[in-house]
């Protein structure tokens, strides 16, 4: 089998997955694939051999548009807080229109992913991956003065959680907008360092 016939295949067999995923409203085999979709096992084993290749195809696939935009953005010529923003806007934009689209199969996907996490956390490093090449070039701008990029990293998830973690559309979804989103980075910008501000203090907490 050519390549792109395999690729072809594979393409078709994981949009049918997709579909079957929704009208059943939980996890897939191959053995419920090739039920529901009337497929034949063996064509479904010569495209998936193992059960963990038809989770990571349909993982890939539901990351795909979200790998896209970020490489977008990634490669943009805009400034460090402008190509942040845009990094979490844009992921914001499109998940949000996947749940408006359909709650029921958005949280359905989202809880899938959970599921096969082992599969999810890969593109989740590669989002970690690429923005802290966005904290890089701010810091060559002179931002996030005496943190390292790990550092600057994982404070910055922290804060921007909410906008790219799903759960949080289906939890909180009229809380989350871009005006609020773009605060947030040019609080960051403003003033995310190593130097202490104080609100640690130097001292226990005492009981008034």
């Amino acid at each position: 089998m050519y390549d792109s016939d395999l690729n072809d295949q594979r393409e078709q067999l994981v949009e049918l997955a997709m579909q079957a995923i929704a009208r059943r409203g939980g996890d897939i085999s191959k053995a419920i694939l090739a039920a529901d979709t009337q497929v034949t096992r063996a064509k479904i084993d010569q495209v998936f051999p193992e059960e963990a290749d038809l989770a990571a195809a349909l993982v890939e696939r539901w990351f795909r548009p979200l790998v896209a935009i970020m490489e977008d953005v990634l490669a943009a010529d805009l400034p460090p807080n402008r190509k942040m923003y845009e990094f979490f806007a844009r992921r914001f934009d499109y998940l949000r229109a996947q749940f408006q689209r359909d709650p029921a199969n958005f949280a359905l996907f989202v809880e899938l992913g959970d599921r096969h996490w082992d599969e999810v956390r890969s593109y989740v490093d590669l989002g970690d991956h690429y923005l802290s090449e966005i904290i890089a070039q701010a810091q060559a701008d002179g931002y996030f003065a005496g943190l390292t990029i790990n550092h600057s990293l994982s404070l910055i998830n922290q804060m921007l959680v909410t906008y790219v973690q799903p759960m949080f559309l289906i939890m909180i979804p009229d809380r989350l907008s871009e005006d609020k989103l773009a605060r947030i980075v040019d609080t960051i910008f403003a003033g995310l360092s190593a130097t202490a501000g104080g609100a640690a203090g130097v001292s226990k907490l005492r009981i008034a």
